[in-house]
């Protein structure tokens, strides 16, 4: 079973993370770079918050690329030029983050011990999208380079309080039967909400709202088209390889 695992993740992983490596060329990567040219512009982000770099990869809405930052860049640090270097790192990291992305994903598939396919695995996608991206997009949405965010280690613990609750709240809404159930998992969907995200003290950027805006949405579209890829070939590798090892 680790084998088909691990086969089906690796092989969806690399078809999807290089197919939205395109979709970003064309959606995300344009919106990074026209916000990176009012960085310089902007302020220091004093102590009111810390101003975000660049952001190019597919997760979530907060897994976040670091690019190339000239104002910012101390000597010794290191980053991608831009161009094709910058390209193919982000890339790369697509690559791995869809790798362990369609990890998960499988690895639910096996735990489910459900017949799953092409079409079934569209909706494991769609589930993975409102977990791992729109949920925690609702409290911190993308940012794009120049604009102001909490503290990192504050955003990182509760995206993923956020996911963990999210995530068990849809599998009681969808695995298990009966009204306390469903309303449990409303409950836990609704929790990291109630309790709200962390904010800057001071709220703005160099960046026009009109741009962070459209990142937001372009983001978002293309962590959907991302996990609907995915489960997709996750979903028609595993049935193949299911059918394989049953014959």
């Amino acid at each position: 079973m680790f084998r088909r695992i691990f086969f089906s993740a690796v092989i969806a992983g690399i078809l999807g993370g290089s197919a939205i490596t395109l979709v970003q060329h064309f959606t995300t990567t344009p919106i990074i770079l026209h916000a990176e040219t009012f960085e310089s512009t902007g302020d220091d982000g004093e102590k009111h918050g810390t101003l975000k770099k660049g952001v190019a990869l597919i997760s979530p809405a907060h897994a976040h690329g670091t690019h190339k930052d000239s104002a910012k860049l101390e000597a010794g640090n290191w980053a991608p030029a831009d161009g094709l270097e910058r390209t193919m790192f982000t890339f790369l990291a697509n690559i791995i983050t869809g790798v362990g992305f369609a990890l998960v994903l499988t690895a639910c598939f096996a735990l489910s011990k459900r017949r799953i396919n092409g079409r079934t695995g569209v909706l494991w996608g769609v589930g993975a999208f409102a977990i791992v991206s729109l949920a925690p997009a609702l409290g911190l949405p993308p940012e794009v380079p120049g604009a102001r965010a909490a503290d990192l280690t504050d955003r990182q613990f509760w995206w993923f309080f956020c996911v963990a609750l999210t995530g068990a709240g849809l599998w009681a809404m969808i695995f298990r039967n009966g009204a306390i159930w469903a309303a449990s998992g409303v409950l836990l969907i609704a929790l990291p909400h109630i309790l709200g995200a962390p904010t800057p003290d001071h709220i703005g950027g160099s960046v026009p709202p009109e741009l962070a805006a459209q990142f937001v949405s372009a983001s978002l579209a293309t962590a959907a088209v991302f996990w609907c890829t995915t489960g997709w070939l996750a979903g028609t590798f595993w049935n193949r390889a299911t059918a394989k090892n049953q014959n």
